[in-house]
This record gives structure tokens, C-alpha cells and sequence, in this order.
């Protein structure tokens, strides 16, 4: 189950928002704390694609690996996240259609061990309530960005 989890109404169809989230080169564009992604590999994003994700929040700066996981347009995305061999989180993005466009879900769950929490926590805040003001401000963000275009 998902530690943080909001939705959306999107005036675009799921397969087009589908489209913006899976490029997440683009997430550097919406989200308060991603400054960008690099894909490690080359071809379309699916299943297996990895990337290094570039972060920040202040003055602290960092990367992260990710993989993908789900891929089916216009439905679900899904990715890891780790830094090494340590798990961090799961990002999951539905899509689900309306009369006038789509919902859109993005949920994250915690994967760090229970050590880095407390620690991250102690030194960077409650990544909860950071996560969820991120996300609040990552679909309203999304939402602008694809309603400004239609």
C-alpha cells in the first residue's frame, strides 16, 4: 500500500498523459524536488529502462537510480527507485478515463530500510509530508502543462 497517494482531473486523454509521464525527462518540468533524468538506456521507455534521477531540495543535492517496472500505456507506469543497493521507493502513475479526460493517480511508497528513515528523517525532515506537498504540486503542475496545449 502507498505511503502518499493523490489524484487529479486532466483535461487530456490517459494515452497522452500516459505519454508525458512515461518521458520522465519531463518530470524535472513539474515536480518541486526532480531537476532532471537521464535514461541509461536507449529506445522507447518500458519495462527495464533505467535512468539516474537528479534531485534537490535547498542545498542538499543528489542522485538516484531508477528502473522501470510497468509500462502500459495509458493505464499504469510504474518505477523504482534505490541508491545502490539500497531500496528507496516505488513512484506509480495510473490513469484512469472521465467524460472530459483522465484521472490521474501518482502514489509513492517508502521502500528505505527502517535505519535510513529515522536518520533521513532526522537530518532532511518528514519525507512523508515532503512527498506529499511534492506530488500536490507535481499533478497541479502536470495538470497546467497539459491544459495549456489543448
Amino acid at each position: 500500500m502507498a505511503d502518499v497517494s493523490e489524484s487529479i482531473e486532466v483535461a487530456a486523454s490517459p494515452l497522452e498523459v500516459y505519454g508525458q509521464v512515461s518521458e520522465l525527462s519531463r518530470m524535472a518540468d513539474w515536480s518541486p524536488e526532480c531537476t532532471g533524468v537521464r535514461w541509461s538506456t536507449s529506445g522507447v521507455p518500458g519495462v527495464g529502462s533505467r535512468f539516474i534521477g537528479l534531485n534537490r531540495s535547498g542545498v542538499f543535492r543528489w542522485f538516484t537510480q531508477g528502473e522501470v517496472l510497468e509500462a502500459v500505456p495509458g493505464e499504469r507506469f510504474s518505477f523504482r527507485i534505490g541508491f545502490g543497493a539500497v531500496p528507496i521507493a516505488l513512484w506509480t502513475y495510473e490513469f484512469a478515463a472521465t467524460d472530459s479526460g483522465c484521472t490521474v493517480t501518482e502514489s509513492w511508497t517508502d521502500r528505505r530500510p527502517t535505519a535510513m528513515r529515522a536518520v533521513s528523517g532526522w537530518m532532511f525532515g518528514d519525507r512523508v509530508k515532503i512527498n506529499r506537498y511534492g506530488i500536490h504540486q507535481t499533478l497541479g503542475n502536470l495538470k497546467a502543462s497539459l491544459e495549456s496545449v489543448s
